[in-house]
């Protein structure tokens, strides 16, 4: 599976992204796809994952923000992300899971919220 995540920018606190994810070589409907976020001098962290039936879980500090879902026809994933604040300032990643584990990973974009 390849992924190629884009959709990031600049914006101000309160505003609006939404992320892309593409991928090609397997259909997001036959995986958990996940989106994840890195900050300078942190570690990666989960945000939200979709799966089956568009099943969904998200990280606390994110629930009622963020929204993940898919477009099978597509074959795309995408992160609504809403109310956003400074400290949502990172590199975003969408990844895919085989085997119970993340094994495929987009490439990164970078999402900078002013304040």
């Amino acid at each position: 599976v390849q992924l190629q995540a884009f959709g990031g920018g600049l914006v101000q606190a309160g505003g609006s992204l939404r992320l892309s994810c593409a991928a090609s070589g397997r259909t997001f409907s036959s995986v958990v796809a996940a989106w994840f976020r890195q900050a300078p001098g942190k570690e990666r962290e989960f945000l939200a994952s979709i799966w089956g039936g568009s099943s969904t879980h998200y990280r606390d500090s994110v629930k009622g923000r963020f929204t993940i879902s898919r477009d099978n026809a597509r074959n795309t994933v995408y992160l609504q992300m809403n109310s956003l604040k400074p400290e949502d300032t990172a590199v975003y990643y969408c990844a895919a899971a085989s085997a119970g584990q993340f094994n495929y990973w987009g490439q990164g974009t970078p999402v900078t919220v002013s304040s």
